[in-house]
């Protein structure tokens, strides 16, 4: 089957994505206008892209998507150990929420009435510069409903909103500092203490408040760190010690990561993936593993045991992106050595051998545009059965990362 040329349907890449299959030798073009058009046409009906991914790095893409499809999944990794969110897990022994909550603000419904005043409810901080009694009054204005920013939300939104606020507030240790918490954090909090430290309660209200459009879920309820162990024999607990962003980059590559339930004496955990996780990973149309921190965003997910079973269970197409410019996480690494090290995590998480057919079919790149750490060796992954799609997904406006407009049209249409 050969896909058409690009026709006039809205979306205009400066070029197609020619690439051979693993069935037949002629070349294809991507993006498949017919797909395209008509996911934009129905979105409801659009295919469920499942993405292992954490942070900020798919925001723009989650946005852009929602044109197309109102399905897609988003495995959100849970354990960020930084900022306000390190306070919260540290007062609650709770996974961080942030990202969770970044990713269901990227694909809220910005069309409903009341929704800019929620967004910008959530996504408000308590100022750092102000006194701890100040952003008590504060916190209790809004619990109170006098707030300006609670005012012009509507019925039931601001009530439900509001119950949060005033749970949290009573569920609040009496040392707990309010300085840089985000609102959407704390509503969120409140929801899992209040759902005996379950997360899916509250992410359902949540996306009903805001109209998500999709479906994002934490990889665990659980209250895990992240742990590197470096090749220069050191060892580096917490995410927010590995991404390069708070603290000086890596000093040396990683030679194996884990997560565990200690961070005084961090032991390798084995803690099993739920069932609704299985469900949702056999449900997919497309399985990819996006560009974001290599390690702490992409692999962190397929640290749980079962993981890797239920992406091999699924015969659906697998596609790797690899981040564009520097990642200060693969330091010294290869995009071969990304690819296999992307395979040996999730062979672990089945505890089983499986073929590199079950696991990974595609790693899209833009070699005419994008710069990469390091060349992919084309031989290698050709005699791993693993296809290199070269399509332009680096624009001018995007340099030196990947174009969401570029991009999101290859994925829907290889869906």
């Amino acid at each position: 089957m050969a896909f058409n040329s690009f026709s006039n349907t809205g979306i205009s890449p400066p070029h197609q994505c020619p690439f051979e299959t693993l069935s037949i030798t002629r070349k294809i073009s991507l993006p498949d206008p017919v797909k395209i058009t008509l996911y934009e046409r129905s979105p409801d009906l659009g295919p469920r892209i499942l993405f292992f991914s954490g942070g900020s790095a798919l925001r723009d893409l989650s946005r852009e998507l929602i044109r197309y499809t109102h399905n897609s999944i988003h495995i959100i990794t849970p354990f960020d150990s930084g900022g306000s969110s390190a306070r919260l897990r540290q007062a609650f022994h709770m996974p961080a929420i942030g990202d969770v909550r970044n990713r269901l603000m990227a694909l809220a419904d910005q069309t409903i009435h009341g929704f800019p005043d929620i967004y910008n409810l959530f996504a408000y901080r308590f100022a750092n510069g102000r006194s701890q009694e100040d952003l008590q009054l504060e916190l209790g204005a809004m619990v109170d409903g006098r707030h300006e920013m609670i005012k012009g939300i509507p019925d039931p939104m601001r009530k439900i909103i509001r119950h949060h606020l005033r749970m949290f507030r009573k569920q609040m240790p009496d040392d707990f500092d309010l300085k840089g918490a985000s609102i959407g954090n704390l509503v969120l909090t409140s929801g899992y203490l209040e759902n005996e430290r379950h997360l899916d309660p509250v992410i359902y209200i949540f996306s009903h408040l805001v109209r998500v459009r999709g479906v994002v879920r934490p990889a665990t309820n659980g209250d895990f760190h992240l742990v590197a162990h470096l090749k220069n024999g050191e060892v580096i607990v917490g995410q927010h010690n590995m991404t390069g962003k708070e603290v000086p980059p890596l000093n040396s590559p990683v030679q194996r990561i884990f997560i565990s339930n200690d961070l005084h004496s961090p032991k390798p955990l084995e803690h099993p993936i739920r069932n609704k996780m299985r469900q949702l990973i056999a449900g997919a149309d497309l399985i990819c593993y996006p560009m974001g921190s290599f390690y702490t965003s992409v692999i962190a997910n397929l640290l749980l045991k079962g993981m890797g079973d239920a992406i091999a269970d699924n015969a659906c197409a697998k596609i790797f992106v690899p981040s564009t410019g520097i990642d200060p996480e693969t330091r010294g690494m290869s995009l071969e050595e990304q690819v296999k090290t992307l395979l040996h995590y999730v062979e672990k998480s089945a505890g089983r051998p499986l073929k590199v057919a079950q696991v990974l079919h595609y790693v899209l790149m833009d070699t005419r545009t994008a710069h990469y750490q390091k060349d992919l060796n084309h031989n290698e992954m050709n005699r791993l059965g693993i296809r290199i799609i070269h399509c332009p997904l680096v624009s001018r406006k995007s340099v030196p990362y990947i174009d969401p407009a570029l991009l999101a049209p290859v994925l829907l249409s290889l869906a």
